[in-house]
Formats: C-alpha cells, sequence, structure tokens
C-alpha cells in the first residue's frame, strides 16, 4: 500500500496509508468557486491541511473540505 506524506501546518511531515478520499487542488478549488493556486495558497498558509503524494502533488482530505463548506471546523468534529 502506497503512503502519503501529510504535511501539517508546522511543516512537520508524517506518512500514513490512505484510508479516505483525497481531493485535488482543481476539484477544492470547484467547490469553493476559487483558483486551485488560491487552495495551494491556503494550504501553504495554514488554513487547510495538505497532503502529499509521493509525486509530490497536493491532496485534500475530503471530510475536511466538506466540513468547512459546512460551516464547521473539521477539529470539532473529531470530539
Amino acid at each position: 500500500m502506497e503512503g502519503i506524506q501529510i504535511i501539517a501546518p508546522g511543516d512537520s511531515a508524517v506518512t500514513a496509508p490512505a484510508i479516505e478520499p483525497l481531493l485535488t487542488p482543481a476539484e477544492v478549488a470547484a467547490l469553493f468557486r476559487v483558483d486551485p493556486k488560491t487552495v495551494n495558497r491556503w494550504a501553504k498558509s495554514g488554513k487547510l491541511t495538505s497532503l502529499r503524494t509521493l509525486g509530490g502533488h497536493r491532496r485534500y482530505l475530503e471530510s475536511e473540505i466538506r466540513a468547512l463548506l459546512a460551516g464547521r471546523h473539521p477539529a470539532s468534529d473529531t470530539a
């Protein structure tokens, strides 16, 4: 099973198996109606959790994106 390198807002990296659906920057951008580069800037600034594929491409947790679209903070869903 391939792993994904998770880049947290503090720039620490952890490799974890992909266990939930991931979205590309273009898919996230379409949901928020912004440019994909804006999505990458949000990740770089820590507003979104960015995951990196082994090829270095950014991916986003679908659950986090859906929570943000619904107006709730993703961390509050785990409590």
